[in-house]
């Protein structure tokens, strides 16, 4: 059942918002992972006004009315897959959700893997299974969030959205950032920085090594940085790869705090402009200071527990099962302890245990492959 948050609930929200949402900015330009062409006019634009009606993003019944997640503010950092200067157009392959308890400040992160198989449309009666990253190139903004409410009993109505630039610009800003890195992430690396810089039009010097080289730490600029953030092609593929990507967002978010209130003034001026998010520059700007009271305190993927599977011509991963799936999610983002799913996503993970054959007998399996082997990089470091 669809629950119309109205503008009353959402102003009261936003105020409780605000004040988080400087880290959030941090948080999320690194995860940009894609060329997206942001029109900005007076150097912000909302998407409210082209991507659907906001006020109207699915929330499942029983989540509405969740005290536990009260006390928690839920943003979405989102990627979008486009290289043809459309924002409205492509798929979202870089997901992620921020979860900030608003009584201590700290951070939990989330990412969803793109392949996940899930409804991608639950405001339709007629269920629409597929990969999750194509919500949004389905239907903007609104089916995305209304996708990861509806899947995940989740109550998010704010986004940010960025692109490489954005993410190469910032750690520019911050004079880069220091990752280990193993012989086969330098090679990936540097292979990755040439579309890069190509999109972003800015510089970068092949990272140079020796065959054979231990794990080795290396400062890395913006270009740099968005090629590591890209890497897929190693063992664990995607599962990996938004390991990376929180590694470094983990890095960004460590040295803006070190260099200080002065760098996140420039930051906000340099990078607000290339991105496209439901807040404001200038809430933003008022309430930079208040991000250093907040940590990144963990971050995984989800599902935790998940199996490849071919769905007639998709190459999906699938929760096993959902349910549990959702019920570790939110012990994972809100301690809560023994959660019952809503009836909406219980059958949805019926569905998918019927699609897939992977029921409660799978777990096992899932666990295993769910887990990120260690490469010896430091994305295998996790907080």
């Amino acid at each position: 059942m669809a629950v119309n948050t109205g503008n009353k609930k959402k102003k009261k929200k936003r105020g409780n918002i605000i004040l988080f949402i400087v880290e959030i900015l941090i948080l999320v330009i690194l995860v940009g992972l894609i060329y997206v062409y942001a029109q900005i006019n007076s150097g912000f634009r909302t998407m409210a006004g082209d991507s659907g009606n906001l006020d109207n993003i699915l929330i499942n019944e029983n989540v509405a009315t969740n005290e536990s997640l009260s006390g928690y503010t839920n943003v979405a950092l989102v990627g979008i897959d486009t290289r043809y200067n459309n924002i409205n157009e492509g798929n979202s392959d870089t997901m992620l959700v921020a979860s900030i308890n608003n009584d201590t400040g700290a951070v939990r992160i989330v990412s969803l893997y793109r392949d996940t198989y899930l409804n991608i449309d639950p405001e339709n009666d007629n269920w629409k299974f597929n990969k999750c990253n194509s919500a949004y190139a389905f239907g903007g903004v609104e089916q995305f969030l209304s996708m990861l409410n509806g899947n995940l009993d989740l109550n998010i109505t704010e986004y940010v959205i960025v692109d490489f630039s954005a993410v190469a610009t910032l750690v520019d800003d911050l004079d880069g950032i220091d990752i280990l890195l193993t012989e086969e992430e330098i090679i990936h690396l540097n292979n990755y920085c040439v579309e890069t810089a190509e999109v972003t039009g800015m510089d970068y010097e092949p990272l140079q090594y020796e065959r054979g080289q231990e794990v080795t730490e290396y400062h890395l600029n913006g270009v740099q940085a968005v090629a590591y953030a890209r890497i897929r092609k190693t063992v664990g593929d995607d599962l990996k790869r938004t390991q990376r990507q929180r590694l470094v967002i983990e890095k960004i978010v460590d040295k803006a705090k070190v260099k200080g209130i002065t760098s996140i003034s420039k930051i906000i001026n340099d990078v607000f402009p290339l991105i496209k998010t439901s807040f404001s520059s200038a809430q933003l700007t008022k309430m930079a200071a208040q991000m250093f009271n907040y940590n990144i305190e963990k971050t995984s993927g989800f599902p935790f527990e998940t199996l490849p599977c071919q769905i007639g011509s998709l190459d999906a991963i699938v929760p096993v099962t959902l349910k549990d799936n959702v019920v570790e999610l939110h012990y994972y983002l809100f301690d809560e302890e023994n959660y019952e799913v809503s009836n909406e996503v219980a059958s949805y993970s019926q569905e998918i245990e019927e699609t897939s054959g992977f029921g409660q007998e799978y777990r096992e399996s899932a666990i295993e492959y769910g887990t990120v082997k260690d490469n010896g990089g430091e994305a295998d470091i996790t907080r």
